[in-house]
């Protein structure tokens, strides 16, 4: 078993199936995105560069997509919080998943990095 599927046996349902679907519908995006275990947590990288990651909120255990470059973003759902560089985006986890802001969110973040803003190795 691969560390990076021990983090998604070792999650309890319902935020298992969220993890997977998030996971497999960020993989979709573009060719040049790719995953691995960082940080105990799933973390994407477009060409190698870190672009978001899967996680929970330490009190309500409900998963989120970070966005690395969120600061960079300007999305009404995306949380800055305390961060100076990184946004996140909530998934209730009882409700289906918004694929479509999830989506636009996504295409936002990769432009960042097609267009040269953000540097890829």
């Amino acid at each position: 078993m691969k560390k990076i599927d021990s983090f998604y046996h070792n999650t309890p349902e319902p935020e298992r199936s969220v993890y997977f679907a998030l996971s497999n519908f960020i993989l979709s995006m573009d060719a040049n995105i790719s995953t691995d275990l960082k940080y105990g947590m799933p973390f994407f990288s477009y060409k190698n560069k870190m672009c978001c990651y899967l996680w929970k909120d330490k009190k309500t255990n409900g998963p989120y997509i970070g966005i690395v470059e969120g600061n960079r973003i300007h999305h009404p759902q995306l949380e800055k919080g305390n961060r100076s560089r990184m946004k996140i985006l909530r998934v209730d986890p009882n409700l289906d998943i918004d694929i479509e802001t999830i989506g636009e969110i996504l295409r936002s973040m990769i432009a960042l990095y097609k267009d040269g803003t953000i540097k890829t190795k």
